[in-house]
Formats: C-alpha cells, sequence, structure tokens
C-alpha cells in the first residue's frame, strides 16, 4: 500500500526540525511531536498496520528507543507478539548479542536468547523511527536472524537518503522508509 501525498504531508507535518541539535550543521527530525499528534499517529500506524497486514509476521522487533513505540504499537494492531532490540547491558535475562562499529569504537544491541518463542523460522519486522548510517538496523537484523528468526523487511517512519544505510541494510532485508528525507 502506498502512503497518500495527503496521508504524507499529515505525518511530514507533525515531524518537528529542531536546527543545530545535537551540534551545529544537524538538522534533528523529532518525532515526539508526531506521537503527541493523534491524527498524524494514527496515520502512519494505520498505513503500518494496512502495508504489513499481509505479511504473515509472527514477531515485530524494535530497536531501542523509540522503535519500541512504533513497534510495540504496530505489534498489538496486527496481533503478533513484539521483541525489544536493546543495548547491551538493559535485558534481565540470557541474551545473545550483535556488536556493530560506530565512528569511534563499538556498540552492541541484544535480544533475549528465547525472544521467538522457538517460533521455528519466525517471520519479524525490524521497526525503529529512523535510519542513518544504518550501522544499529544492521546489527539488529543480523541478530534477528542469528537468533533463528527471519528479518522479513525493515521499516523506518524516515530515512535519511543522503546517507548509506539504507543501502547497506538492503544486503540482509528489504528496507522501508515512510518518509525520505534528502
Amino acid at each position: 500500500m502506498n502512503l497518500s501525498e495527503q496521508d504524507r504531508h499529515i505525518i511530514t507535518s507533525a515531524i518537528r526540525d529542531v536546527p543545530d541539535f545535537p551540534k551545529p550543521g544537524i538538522i534533528f527530525k523529532d518525532i515526539t511531536t508526531l506521537l503527541g499528534d493523534k491524527v498524524a499517529f494514527a496515520t502512519l500506524m494505520d498505513h503500518l498496520a494496512h502495508r504489513y497486514g499481509g505479511y504473515g509476521l509472527d514477531y515485530v522487533a524494535g530497536i531501542d528507543a523509540r522503535g519500541f513505540i512504533f513497534g510495540a504499537a504496530l505489534a498489538q494492531m496486527l496481533g503478533v507478539g513484539f521483541v525489544p532490540v536493546r543495548k547491551k547491558g538493559k535485558l534481565p535475562y540470557t541474551t545473545v548479542s550483535e556488536k556493530y562499529s560506530l565512528e569511534y569504537g563499538f556498540d552492541e544491541v541484544e535480544i533475549h536468547i528465547d525472544a521467538f518463542d522457538g517460533t521455528p523460522n519466525a517471520r519479524v519486522l525490524l521497526v525503529d523511527d529512523l535510519i542513518a548510517t544504518g550501522g544499529t538496523a544492521y546489527a539488529a537484523a543480523n541478530l534477528i536472524q542469528k537468533s533463528g528468526g527471519l528479518c522479513v523487511e525493515a521499516c523506518f517512519v524516515l530515512g535519511l537518503d543522503f546517507l548509506d544505510g539504507q543501502r547497506k541494510l538492503a544486503e540482509l532485508t528489504s528496507v522501508y522508509r515512510v518518509i525520505g528525507v534528502e
């Protein structure tokens, strides 16, 4: 299902640009205003529910932390389980982890070892608010596969099209972004 121009406008106009955050020259895309706008949030979530309703998903996995908001809401709408992909050290039970490179160093994401509850080849949708360079999303998609799931697609509210993250992630799974930012 394609997003109509009217719906695209509703969603886009609800996202606030914050100049020079977190440092000069960066325009931060603030989705908190989208979350607070009941019409825009409903428009986005209805679009995603229609898009993914026929995918035969078993789980939606959301990336820490804003991906939790969209992912959990979508999982509930689709009647499937939700799996949080957390930063290292935040989950209380035995985990599986995946490291990824940052500009200066490494970071790590993890999920519970039993996240997919023994569902063979669990069909998983990965969700986050934004894809930029794609390091976290790439690690999360790898982690899903490593844990016995099949990452059928990675979905983002915003995609920074001028960066390489979407292309890199497409090596692992299909990528969909609702709104592209040039």
